[in-house]
């Protein structure tokens, strides 16, 4: 069994991985925090954040206020090394594995025997066998296969499974799966997990634990999309989709979910992909699935843009920008693809309204027709609002602010 001095190297400072290095360096661990983005390293060693988190702000300014918690652009020698970089797709929704590689390359020359390496990034069926084989390449010193022998590490993945916006206490109460390249790696894996984790701590094979992450969303994923697609249905035959799940949903087994604009975020639009890449022939539900959700934001443009003609020089207010509710979060966001698909393809001025972000988001800022407002500004001026994210701040919106407007709700908000 290996032994650690409670020194950790996590590469990534993202959604993922600064929650979990400043919740490391509170446990008492000695954690330094690793990324390439200078302004992320730079916001770190002051103590601060680059992102909105609920209450990650005091944790991260305790930790490298107790000097428990350091950031650096390179990694250093550490008894357990964390992967948290991004692994998005490429074009044909390619797997993208090229921060990995990076990771795992910038951290090899620091191995030593006895090392524990950890993969949390969500990664496609494999990865963590391929980390393997980039460290031998590497690092020849530690032999062809790196599990064996007496100069061997330990190699897990262990998939994070935590929601924006409760990622902190997710972290410490949820499940873990850990996955070995082996069984020493998945029980010292384990036992590492253990130690600030308070969920059921599970052991598999590194391929198991891989799939698991991508199955969890694809799962919801094809979820979603009943929902989209219920919603297109209602549209066509004129009923209210919103009553009509209500009332699907009094059976006893009946679960519907809530229709949206697309879906968005790093994991549920994202993953799915990872497993119709591997398995294309043996996919075709989860592919579908994602056809559906990612057709999603075209429905709502020809909406807004059936309901401009309606004026001579329309002004439409997008209210949202986020992948979802009461975060900052805008990757893969459906809301924001809506909204500088309707600033490049149509005359109307846009009103871009997010009240998590600071700034208009760079893909919107210098279009000539958009404006980034606040949320009474854009009432007051719009013809038409489209809601797009159920922000509990557009809950406060009075009915008398959407009178003589025309309303594009796309999360039943309103209904």
């Amino acid at each position: 069994m290996a032994r650690f001095d409670k020194t950790i190297c996590v590469l990534g400072l993202g959604y993922i991985g600064l929650p979990t290095a400043s919740l490391l360096a509170t446990r008492g661990y000695k954690v330094l925090g690793v990324d390439v983005d200078n302004r992320v390293v730079g916001a770190v060693q002051a103590g601060n954040l680059h992102f909105h988190e609920p209450d990650l702000d005091i944790l991260v300014a305790s930790a490298v206020g107790s000097g428990q918690l350091t950031a650096s652009y390179k990694p250093a020698p550490a008894d357990i090394f964390i992967i948290a970089v991004p692994t998005p797709f490429a074009e044909g929704h390619v797997p993208d594995m090229s921060h990995v590689e990076a990771a795992t390359r910038a951290l090899a020359p620091h191995l030593r025997p006895g090392n524990l390496v950890i993969l949390e990034s969500t990664s496609p069926v494999g990865a963590t066998e391929r980390i393997a084989g980039w460290i031998a390449q590497e690092r020849p010193d530690l032999g062809p296969d790196i599990t064996e022998g007496g100069d061997r590490i330990f190699l897990v993945h262990s998939p994070e499974r935590v929601l924006p916006g409760k990622v902190l206490q997710e972290l410490v109460i949820n499940d873990r799966i850990v996955g070995g390249i082996d069984t020493a790696s998945a029980e010292v894996g384990a036992a590492f997990y253990r130690t600030f984790t308070t969920g059921t701590v599970f052991t598999t094979k590194a391929r198991t634990a891989e799939l698991s992450k991508l199955a969890e969303n694809a799962f919801r994923d094809v979820n979603i999309a009943y929902a989209n697609e219920l919603s297109l249905i209602c549209d066509r035959l004129g009923v209210n989709v919103w009553e009509l799940i209500q009332l699907a949903n009094r059976h006893p087994r009946v679960n519907i979910l809530q229709p949206g604009p697309g879906v968005g975020g790093h994991c549920i639009a994202v993953d799915p992909w990872f497993i119709v890449h591997s398995a294309p022939e043996q996919s075709r539900l989860i592919q579908t699935a994602r056809e559906v959700n990612d057709g999603k934001p075209r429905w709502v443009i020809e909406q807004v843009k059936y309901a401009a003609d309606r004026f001579k020089d329309p002004v439409v207010a997008c209210l949202g920008l986020a992948f979802k509710a009461n975060i900052d979060d805008l990757r893969e966001s459906p809301a924001l693809a809506i909204t500088e698909a309707l600033a490049r393809g149509t005359a109307a001025t846009i009103l871009a309204v997010e009240p998590y972000v600071d700034d208009c988001p760079p893909t919107l800022k210098g279009l000539p027709n958009v404006e980034f407002v606040g949320v009474d500004e854009a009432l007051r001026r719009a013809d038409i609002v489209l809601l797009l994210v159920d922000h509990d701040r557009f809950r406060l919106i009075e009915r008398e602010q959407l009178a003589r407007k025309v309303l594009i709700d796309t999360r039943g908000l309103f209904r």
